[in-house]
């Protein structure tokens, strides 16, 4: 643990809680997405991820794991580049400003973030949101000022599961991915840490991932970030 100097999150179901947050937007995505048809967006909702019985979204689903390119792939899959384009960049203002505006942080997240900042660990986000979706949530969370960077899937040449946003916040603050712990909900965050070739990969059960789908990619597993501070003092 003593060689860890950066930590970098995932956003949904590792800060903040995921189907708190994103149950009722998705809905309204796939409503817009059916032009009002209610069975239609049950249907989209639910080859997305959506499990209606439990009203949980499903681990390592499209829309628990994927970007919005994939969701707006999915769901639209007729549309010509171009509109497709248009498209994905319609969801992304959506997805920021509903997102954020929705964001509801995991118990004990806060005193959590703030103990790892004043500890001297470089902070940063990575999600498959938009990139201005986790600035916004970010903000609206009050986290700002204690993150140096915050990644979306059109930060970098090739969103999660591939290395990119591992290597941009090790090029950025300065250190070897060897120094940076990965730290996420879903299978996505964990290959991403270990295609980087992170120090440390970890595994919090607080989002849409269990212990059986983490475990073979963890390096270790928590039930929340909340218990990372004491987990990299040793304790």
């Amino acid at each position: 643990m003593s060689r860890i100097r950066g930590i970098l999150f995932d956003k949904d179901g590792t800060l903040i809680d995921f189907n708190a947050t994103w149950a009722a937007v998705a809905r309204k995505m796939a409503l817009r997405a059916a032009s009002g048809d209610a069975a239609h967006a049950d249907r989209l909702l639910d080859l997305s991820g959506f499990d209606a019985a439990s009203g949980s979204f499903r681990a390592d689903s499209v829309f628990a794991a994927g970007t919005n390119a994939d969701v707006v792939a999915l769901w639209h899959p007729d549309l010509s580049s171009e509109a497709l384009a248009a498209t994905v960049a319609d969801y992304d203002v959506v997805t920021a400003e509903e997102g954020a505006a929705s964001a509801v942080a995991l118990p004990g997240i806060r005193d959590a973030i703030a103990k790892l900042h004043a500890a001297g660990y470089r902070l940063g986000m990575a999600t498959n949101d938009s990139t201005l979706g986790a600035e916004r949530t970010l903000v609206a969370l009050g986290f700002a000022h204690m993150f140096s960077a915050a990644y979306g899937y059109d930060a970098v040449a090739r969103p999660k599961p591939a290395p990119d946003v591992v290597v941009a916040f090790a090029d950025m603050s300065g250190m070897r991915p060897s120094e940076i712990a990965m730290v996420g909900d879903n299978r996505h965050d964990l290959e991403t840490g270990r295609a980087a070739g992170a120090g440390l990969v970890v595994g919090v059960l607080s989002g849409t991932g269990t212990r059986e789908t983490l475990s073979p990619l963890a390096d270790v597993i928590v039930d929340s970030v909340v218990d990372l501070p004491d987990l990299l003092a040793g304790r």
